[in-house]
């Protein structure tokens, strides 16, 4: 099948020619044909060389999104070839109730796509144009790759704007997901409303991360039965794993009731002490600096707000606000403590983020007075979150575990 041509201009082949995903509409110089909104274009070099094949939106700054670098069929087989790709990468899974990423996107060579699994649902987002248009032929190659109850949307994202769409949530096949799911993560479970839920219903990709939190309060790396206070604690995932790994006592503090109020339902599901958990509804800004000013100590701070900076005109902003949330947490911690600080904006880099935290420990405490820290490690997302290497964009999540004194 001939399709319609994007050109290039001279010298802008070289992104393409390295794999990444993109193409932007100052990298074009014409186009040959008279492709719609969403149709399969090929993409050539100045001299009319073919270098990849993709899907096409005029109205986004990304005007095309790459598929394949072959001259091949971007057909059913093609997509049941792709997605069974991403799912065998995953690994089998328990035969309990699980939640993973399925479909990462760019990471996954599926531009636009993402596919979460919680238990016997699949949760699909079309966060593009061309995706749109194929979510149907997208559902069905998933139902005959995956045994599930039903196919869910939920691209109610504000990216799609982008896109010129408008935000879809509903059914696309099977039977209609009940309020909630009980999910099994690592013995605990957590409870996901994926009609409703932020993302697609649990931040997944801090799966690892929340185990990570349990190891180090089981081997009393920060003291016995540790003070854990866990910010932006959404539905309560960090704070669930730190409780059934023997902390003393959890603070979750939200702005959301309704996310409390599940963190809470989760608490007694787990059969977890309730006298050992408290659930605050707050300004997560305003109750950091009330404790700070109240004198309040805690031995372990998880800090995983959600994104501050949505594209590079709001760094500067959301800097202040990473500085200002991690100043008051090292104000809190008592020596010897341990904090799991995070950024999911992708356009704060790893370094950057790490200088806010610096700049946040120098500026915690009066002129003479200061703390050190260390970092134990680098944080990022679960392995079910893979980047591909040749779309460093991907890596959106960043963290370090530090150690203050």
């Amino acid at each position: 099948m001939r399709h319609s041509r994007i050109i290039l201009r001279s010298g802008r082949e070289k992104p393409v020619r390295n794999r990444h995903p993109w193409v932007f509409s100052g990298a074009i110089d014409r186009i040959e044909g008279a492709p719609q909104p969403g149709d399969i274009v090929d993409i050539a070099a100045e001299d009319g060389k073919f270098l990849a094949r993709g899907y096409w939106n005029p109205h986004s700054q990304i005007q095309a999104r790459i598929l394949s670098w072959h001259d091949e069929a971007i057909d059913d087989e093609w997509w049941l070839r792709m997605l069974r790709r991403a799912i065998e990468a995953r690994g089998p899974g328990p035969n309990e109730a699980r939640a993973c990423r399925l479909v990462n996107a760019e990471s996954d060579f599926l531009p636009g796509l993402v596919v979460d699994r919680y238990g016997d649902w699949l949760v699909l987002q079309a966060l593009t144009l061309g995706i749109d248009q194929r979510k149907a032929q997208i559902a069905a190659a998933l139902a005959s790759l995956l045994p599930s109850r039903g196919i869910y949307e939920r691209s109610d994202v504000d990216v799609r704007q982008k896109e010129g769409l408008r935000p879809v949530s509903g059914l696309i096949s099977g039977e209609d997901p009940p309020r909630l799911i009980a999910i099994n993560e690592d013995g605990i479970t957590l409870l996901v409303d994926i009609r409703h839920g932020h993302k697609t219903g649990l931040y997944l990709d801090q799966r690892q991360n929340r185990g990570l939190l349990a190891d180090l309060i089981k081997a009393g790396t920060s003291c016995d039965a540790p003070r854990v206070l866990n910010l932006f604690s959404y539905t309560g995932g960090f704070g669930l794993h730190a409780l059934a790994a023997g902390a003393g006592s959890v603070t979750h503090a939200d702005a959301s009731r309704e996310a409390l109020t599940l963190a809470e339902q989760a608490t007694a599901s787990n059969d977890l002490p309730a006298d050992r958990s408290e659930f605050v509804h707050a300004d997560v800004f305003q109750l950091v600096r009330h404790y700070a000013q109240q004198g309040e100590q805690f031995d372990i701070i998880i800090c995983d707000p959600p994104k501050f900076a949505h594209s590079a005109g709001q760094i500067d902003r959301a800097t202040r606000g990473y500085r200002d949330l991690n100043l008051h947490c090292f104000r809190l911690l008592r020596p010897g403590g341990l904090l799991l600080t995070f950024s999911c904006s992708g356009a704060i880099d790893a370094d950057l983020f790490q200088k806010v935290v610096f700049g946040a420990l120098i500026d915690s405490m009066p002129a003479g007075a200061g703390r050190d820290a260390q970092i134990l490690c680098r944080l990022g997302p679960a392995s079910d979150h893979p980047t591909a290497l040749t779309f460093p964009e991907g890596h959106y999540l960043k963290g370090l575990l530090l150690r203050v004194y």
